[in-house]
């Protein structure tokens, strides 16, 4: 894929990222759920890490300073710098052939559970912590449970939106370098 179309992609992940992130999200204080991972994991897939990690850290800086929910942090952006690199580095395919389907399937499954560990019950509870004064441990488990309910949720809506956008726009994403 040229280094034109990688661009294009990447900018329309970038708009779709920023719409599901900042306006399609339901936010409180301690939890935000959102579906701001499909466009992260889908150009994890087809585009590899550097990518992905342009498409979070711009995502997260623009959403900040465009449309602000409160005063930025670095944390956050360290965080979803950080799930880029995970979903870059398990879910890249550099062709069909990389992985076959239950190998791809699992590296979905690992990455979204790393992601929930890490970056959201991990590093975002320290962060959410830190910006809002309240106990790590009292954060800890409203969040961990979150992450139980939306880790198989990620999941699924996944595996079912890549299977059909790679259907549709084979043609386009094909990676041939």
């Amino acid at each position: 894929m040229s280094k034109s179309k990688k661009i294009i992609i990447t900018a329309i992940f970038l708009a779709m990222n920023i719409i599901l992130s900042r306006f399609l999200s339901i936010k409180t204080p301690i939890i935000k759920i959102s579906f701001a991972f499909i466009p992260t994991m889908l150009c994890a897939t087809w585009l590899g890490v550097k990518w992905t990690v342009l498409l979070n850290v711009l995502g997260d800086i623009i959403g900040a300073t465009l449309f602000p929910t409160g005063p930025y942090f670095v944390g956050y952006t360290i965080s979803t710098l950080i799930s880029a690199l995970i979903y870059g580095l398990l879910l890249y395919k550099k062709d069909e052939n990389t992985y076959s389907e239950k190998q791809y399937i699992a590296r979905i499954i690992i990455s979204v559970v790393l992601v929930a560990l890490i970056v959201n019950i991990g590093l975002n509870t320290l962060w959410t912590s830190i910006t809002s004064g309240k106990a790590f441990l009292v954060l800890l488990g409203t969040r961990s449970l979150k992450q139980l309910i939306t880790v198989p949720i990620h999941i699924i809506v996944f595996i079912f939106i890549e299977k059909i956008l790679r259907k549709l726009f084979n043609k386009y994403i094909k990676n041939e370098e």
